[in-house]
């Protein structure tokens, strides 16, 4: 098990977890770049192993981390809705004409202890099991997916984990849902195609393949790493953010990340 201190609530986690999509499910979407959704099914189960009872005694240890609480009486629960977590796709990234905006990576839910801390629980089914593949401090997940419900009812909340930036994409614009998210896109959005030409713009020379990738710098289209504590892989080592990178089969990381705006 491995505990990682995040410094951009982004990185190497994501990709350690990004799957291969299994448990979403095939719904229609709207049109092309539209992200697909998860599966009822897949929804309950997340919901089922991440309160099960090896989980909240996992919770219990993680919330008394830092010794304001101590795991005996942490007495953590899930609360709320298991919320579908997307990230900014590398083929979208790429210029693929129907590629979705974003791509389905796990699915989330809230925990929360006895003093009222919080924390995320990350699951994704992993070879036909699911499992919890992640813990993180706070509950940015279901905040973003509350505030994007709010902001554009039926718009799908994703991620661009390369600058921390949480979006709602909402027909054909993606409006932004935090300040990192502002700062790239303004307080207005943008359009679909502007916005594929900015990620083009930031990230289309380092995908994986590429001359920047091969060279090795800043680890391709991955996201700048977190710092591990007693030393880890770097994002570069972990592999780039693309459907199907699992860099951490079976482990389950603790993360505890610095709130963003």
């Amino acid at each position: 098990m491995a505990a990682t201190r995040r410094t951009s609530a982004g990185a190497l986690v994501a990709a350690a977890v990004t799957l291969t999509l299994a448990f979403a499910a095939p719904a229609a979407a709207d049109g092309p770049n539209v992200p697909e959704q998860p599966s009822a099914a897949a929804l309950a189960r997340a919901e089922k192993v991440s309160g099960d009872k090896h989980t909240l005694g996992t919770l219990a240890r993680f919330f008394a981390h830092d010794g304001r609480i101590s795991a005996e009486r942490a007495r953590p629960r899930v609360t709320g809705p298991v919320v579908p977590v997307h990230l900014l796709s590398a083929d979208f990234v790429g210029g693929r004409a129907d590629a979705p905006v974003a791509e389905l990576a796990y699915l989330a839910a809230t925990a929360v202890a006895a003093d009222g801390s919080r924390a995320s629980v990350w699951s994704a089914e992993q070879a036909g099991t699911w499992r919890v593949v992640n813990i993180a401090s706070g509950d940015d997940e279901a905040r973003y997916a509350a505030a994007g419900e709010k902001l554009a009812p039926g718009g799908t909340v994703f991620r661009e984990p390369q600058i921390n930036a949480w979006y709602v994409l909402s027909g054909k614009r993606v409006l932004p849902l935090n300040k990192d998210a502002e700062q790239a896109v303004g307080r207005a959005g943008v359009t679909l195609d502007a916005y594929r030409e900015r990620v083009r713009a930031a990230y289309g020379d380092r995908q994986p393949g590429s001359r920047y990738d091969r060279e090795g710098y800043a680890g391709g289209f991955a996201p700048a790493a977190d710092s591990p504590e007693g030393g880890g892989p770097t994002a570069a080592q972990a592999g780039a953010v693309t459907a199907g990178s699992l860099g951490l089969l079976g482990a389950l990381l603790l993360v505890r990340r610095r709130r963003h705006g």
